[in-house]
């Protein structure tokens, strides 16, 4: 898939020291795509915009906690 038109945005609760953060990009017709903010041209997880709302409702409520 061209994500050549993505626009990425980090989360507010990501700082800049280089930590784990993701970057996702929303703008895109049928599709959310996310990455490592450290890794912009690695890998990319794409999911339906379903499937978005489903993993953030799921990590709200502490689903993935360990």
């Amino acid at each position: 898939m061209d994500l050549s038109a993505a626009i990425w945005r980090k989360s507010s609760r990501s700082s800049d020291n280089g930590g784990q953060c993701v970057e996702v990009a929303a703008n895109l017709p049928e599709v959310v795509a996310i990455r490592d903010s450290k890794d912009p041209n690695g890998p990319k997880l794409l999911l339906t915009p379903t499937g978005w709302d489903t993993f953030v409702h799921r990590i709200k409520t502490g689903e993935f906690d360990h």
